[in-house]
């Protein structure tokens, strides 16, 4: 078997076994997490690591860990947090009524955690106010980062950039920071391929998917963009990483708010 063999091999086997579809993955990109793996297991080629998932199922759980991009902090660029606090979080407070986000491919929960912490504090409250109203989607298609986020504890380096006043009145220090219940409960965690699963529920006032689609093929970024502007209200908000560009269709829908910071609103 040649290693564009063995490669095209571990995709079906992927795709037949745990229905995740890797085929919209950049090439490059899929090689290089493939051989995370493979150099795990001592292993040289494509197709031996094929062979491997046949009569080794359990490495399929640390393959799709692999793959999914989940490296994020509390506050990661807390300049684009800024943005969402003003441009977004302020104005849909100050509104009333219930705000529904989308955190898109949200890993161990430290995006859409600190989301929640925005609104607690552009609210002033503490408890039951901010869960009554603000329920947060947080989605990954890794089930290993979902239990993360569910058991809402973090190290310190993932806290490093929580503003001083937040760390100190919703987190309960120790070997590892244990995040309010209360902020927690305002977060709904499911798991979710964007490859090939629908918005969860939308519409949404605020979309953020910030450094996942760039490892995706230009065909199915134009398409997650499209459904990223269909699943918002008008005026409502997207939010990308910074080295992400809009592509396609949507460009026609959504109107760049915050250049630096990746900050769309959808036109009415």
């Amino acid at each position: 078997m040649s290693e564009d063999d063995g490669f095209r091999a571990i995709l079906e086997q992927v795709e037949r076994q745990r229905g995740l579809s890797l085929r919209s993955y950049k090439d490059r990109c899929l090689r290089r997490r493939l051989a995370v793996r493979m150099r795990a297991r001592g292993l040289q080629s494509f197709s031996d690591y094929a062979a491997l998932l046949g009569r080794a199922p359990e490495e399929y759980d640390l393959l799709i860990a692999a793959l999914a991009i989940n490296v994020t902090k509390f506050f990661r660029n807390p300049e684009s947090y800024r943005a969402l606090r003003e441009r977004v979080a302020v104005p849909l407070w100050a509104r009333g009524g219930p705000v529904r986000i989308w955190s898109a491919g949200c890993a161990s929960g430290e995006e859409p955690y600190s989301i929640a912490l925005l609104f607690h504090d552009v609210s002033g409250h503490r408890g039951t106010a901010v869960r009554a109203r603000v329920r947060i989607d947080a989605t990954d298609l890794d089930p290993g980062a979902l239990e993360e986020l569910r058991r809402a504890e973090y190290a310190p380096p993932a806290v490093e950039e929580v503003p001083p006043l937040l760390l100190e009145r919703y987190f309960t220090p120790g070997p590892k920071h244990r995040l309010d219940p209360q902020v927690a409960a305002c977060v709904r965690p499911a798991l979710h391929d964007l490859t090939r699963d629908p918005p969860p529920d939308p519409p949404y006032d605020l979309v953020v998917c910030r450094n996942v689609v760039i490892y995706f093929d230009r065909p199915l970024q134009e398409r997650l963009f499209d459904a990223f502007a269909s699943a918002l209200v008008p005026d409502g908000f997207l939010m990308l990483g910074k080295v992400e560009t809009l592509f396609g269709p949507a460009r026609q829908r959504l109107v760049l708010e915050e250049p630096r910071e990746r900050l769309y609103r959808r036109s009415a």
